[in-house]
């Protein structure tokens, strides 16, 4: 089956699917005239069975998908998972539970940061995706073969690249970074924004107290406001709208339809009373509870220097392990280094201390010295001769270290990827597109799609070995998007 626009069917489906240790899962939304992502289609697929749920067809009932996506039995694989969570979050009350995410594993395994599902579509699965439809109105109905065809090619080429980059975070022991990665992404909290928050997302030219006070007032209206009516903020008012209220501060009806960006319409009746409202509640805040923006921090003469010096050795370390660098530590975190030894950052704890925080501070100490080597002309870190023992600097757990070391010095993602080696007989692409004309039947059966985008690829367990003997034998250094993403902290995407 292919698609599917009835509950029985579904309820069939999720049945199946309940028995599989994991599951593949991508929506198709819009949101372009709505506060809340409109669910237009769900991807979903098996070991051995992949369907499309069309969630707008009529009578149908989800709740066997949402069954499925609670049933802690089965892992639910995403890509890129924040959007999905997102919609999900809103019509189950609750997350998918467990999930992973193979952008963030990408990520760790040395992909860069934020890799598209095409590229690894492509270097694991070797999947080609057919990028015709990829701007399609998915809220149209009925949907083409062409769209089904290709809304299945986000699931199904998923299985494999998930099977390759868990085995090598298995094996590195990467899998324990991936949890820690995946905190903010599987916190409730994520999705769930404080209206009192929105303000700091809004381009303010000044930092006063009492500005920040109204401000915070009349963005937490508007976000509940858009809420309410499900419409993008923009379109209830305005951030420019909003800015010269919270700096003219009006408190009254007449000095608030002066304002030069409201539209006449919302000048007057409830809507501008709200406006008022919000106001006033800004003025009467007590000062020492006004919001304060944290200041740019002014760091020491020479520090951009010494940033830059960290730069250079975080990149190097990073493409020396495979993993990206944001991982390890964000610019910031690498300004509060440069400037203090004592810096409360990642990079100072764990596998991030062992990685790349120890060596930052002996290099920061003169204790290393970054080189050109003459052999293969890469960048090295050596020890300095003759530099005084420095106590002050902590050193990495001993395991961690070796652990560190024992794993290959080629970026896992090239030897995870599927290419023509002297040793590998070259692979045959599997692809997923679509002819010029499509008289497909409606009902695509499963084994032919399943056959269209992993035919003739190497089994699961001889990739693995492959890739764990290609990161056994090496021992040199080498080198590595839809809605709005917001910010992940603490070692999550940002």
């Amino acid at each position: 089956m292919s698609l599917i626009i009835d509950t029985e069917a579904l309820a069939a489906l999720c049945e199946r699917l309940a028995n599989s240790k994991h599951v593949t899962v991508d929506t198709e939304f819009i949101r372009e005239k709505t506060y809340w992502p409109k669910l237009c289609l769900i991807q979903v697929a098996g070991e051995d069975e992949a369907a499309c749920i069309d969630p707008l067809a009529e009578g149908i009932d989800l709740e066997p998908f949402f069954a499925l996506m609670r049933n802690t039995n089965v892992l639910k694989i995403f890509h890129a998972a924040r959007q999905d969570l997102e919609i999900l979050m809103k019509l189950m009350g609750e997350l998918p539970q467990p999930i992973f995410d193979t952008q963030i594993a990408a990520m760790v395994c040395g992909f860069g940061e934020s890799v598209g599902y095409e590229t690894l579509a492509t270097k694991l699965a070797g999947a080609r995706i057919d990028k015709s439809t990829r701007f399609t109105d998915w809220s149209k109905r009925p949907l083409s073969d062409r769209q089904v065809i290709y809304a299945l090619s986000d699931v199904i080429p998923l299985r494999k690249v998930y099977r390759k980059l868990v085995a090598v975070l298995e094996k590195t022991g990467r899998d324990k970074w991936l949890e820690e990665e995946m905190q903010v992404l599987t916190a409730p909290g994520t999705y769930t924004p404080d209206p009192r928050e929105m303000y700091r997302r809004m381009k303010s030219r000044t930092k006063n107290p009492r500005f920040l006070a109204v401000l915070r007032e009349l963005a937490a209206w508007r976000e509940v406001e858009a809420q309410t009516r499900d419409l993008p903020r923009q379109r209830v008012i305005r951030d420019e709208a909003l800015l010269e209220i919270a700096a003219s501060s009006p408190t009254s009806v007449e000095s608030l339809s002066s304002t030069r960006q409201l539209p006449k319409s919302m000048s007057e009746g409830p809507t501008a009373e709200a406006i008022i409202e919000a106001v006033e509640t800004g003025l009467a805040l007590p000062t020492g509870e006004c919001p304060e923006l944290p200041t740019h921090r002014n760091h020491p003469p020479g520090i951009a220097p010494i940033v830059d010096l960290l730069r250079v050795l975080l990149k190097t370390k990073c493409e020396a392990y495979g993993v990206a660098p944001k991982i390890v530590a964000t610019t910031e975190e690498l300004e509060a280094m440069a400037s203090d030894d004592a810096a409360n950052v990642r990079a100072q704890s764990g596998w991030r201390h062992a990685l790349f925080g120890e060596d930052a501070l002996r290099l920061k100490h003169g204790h290393m010295a970054l080189a050109i080597s003459p052999d293969n002309g890469k960048i090295e870190l050596i020890p300095v001769e003759d530099a005084p023992a420095d106590e002050d600097i902590p050193e990495s757990d001993t395991a961690q270290v070796e652990d560190l070391r024992a794993e290959t010095g080629a970026p896992i993602a090239e030897t995870l990827e599927v290419t023509e080696t002297a040793d590998t007989p070259a692979v045959a692409e599997p692809v997923v597109e679509t002819p010029e004309t499509v008289d497909t039947p409606a009902e695509v059966e499963a084994p032919a799609l399943e056959a269209s985008v992993e035919a003739q690829d190497a089994p699961a367990e001889e990739t693995v070995a492959s890739v764990a003997a290609a990161e056994d034998a090496a021992d040199e250094d080498s080198d590595t998007n839809s809605g709005e993403v917001p910010e992940l902290t603490q070692g999550a995407l940002t």
